[in-house]
């Protein structure tokens, strides 16, 4: 994905019943199917509410990087000093912009307490970051300053991690051979899901996938959400292949179309 001068170039559950025809083996037979039901409904339950989550963060995330590309005319514009571009600007637009591509509001009545908490956590590193950079931002007698879309969600990620990585990860990464950060490197269940999933000719286009599984020794839900190049990222990695683009690294030779980076969440339980 992109790059800018901050950028380091650097087992399902399964119940064994023995069979016991007594009634009081009937019994415990009854009770024991009972309890799996009830088991696989709270976590199909518990799976939703994750799904939903994890979809809240990933359109924010990407609403706000939508923000920062709309404004790149201003951010890199040497004759303005004070852009106005603050935390609170780019939240303001990015809510916009999460709404007309959602549908509905990011914040709700109905959220749980740990949504709530999440989507909170990713607004107030969504502000910060913005608002750590306004001596780049608003630096004149400057052009292209480095703050794109895929920097300022590298850093956001980082500090909603840093605040609530205790009860959700984000992240940003790609195919190996598309990443320029290193610290974007995909880990082992990353890779094989991309390389497995995302990339066969027959996944859908667009369509997430999720798992149930360990990561960092707890149960977690994990969903990764392709994402594909436009016509705008080709500027950047597009061809002609190693090219030098803006922000000084070479071109991936991408097409309109292509899988170009994958964001990951990881929802603990």
């Amino acid at each position: 994905m992109c790059s800018g001068k901050f950028v380091d170039k650097t087992a399902p559950f399964r119940s064994c019943l023995s069979v016991d025809f007594s009634v009081s083996g009937l019994a415990r037979l009854i009770m024991a199917g009972a309890f799996a039901i009830s088991m696989a409904g709270g976590q199909a339950a518990a799976d939703v509410s994750a799904l939903e989550i994890g979809n809240k963060l990933a359109n924010m995330l990407r609403a706000g990087r939508g923000a920062v590309s709309a404004n790149q005319p201003l951010i890199n514009n040497p004759d303005i000093a004070d852009k106005g571009f603050t935390g609170d600007k780019l939240i303001q637009e990015a809510e916009a912009i999460y709404t007309k591509r959602v549908g509905s509001a990011l914040l709700a009545d109905d959220l749980s307490p740990r949504d709530q908490r999440l989507i909170e956590a990713q607004m107030k590193a969504m502000r910060k970051i913005v608002d750590e950079h306004q001596a780049d931002i608003n630096r004149k007698g400057t052009g292209f300053k480095g703050f794109i879309p895929a920097v300022f969600a590298r850093l956001v990620n980082e500090e909603f991690g840093a605040t609530a990585g205790t009860e959700a990860r984000v992240r940003v990464t790609a195919p190996p051979d598309l990443v320029r950060n290193r610290k974007a490197r995909p880990d082992r269940w990353e890779r094989g899901i991309i390389e497995t999933r995302l990339l066969t000719p027959d996944w859908p286009k667009g369509k997430a996938y999720t798992e149930q599984v360990e990561f960092e020794g707890r149960p977690a839900f994990r969903m990764l959400l392709p994402e594909y190049y436009s016509a705008s990222c080709l500027s950047c990695h597009g061809g002609p292949k190693e090219e030098t683009d803006i922000t000084g690294y070479p071109k991936e030779g991408g097409k309109e179309g292509d899988l170009g980076g994958v964001i990951s969440i990881v929802i603990f339980e």
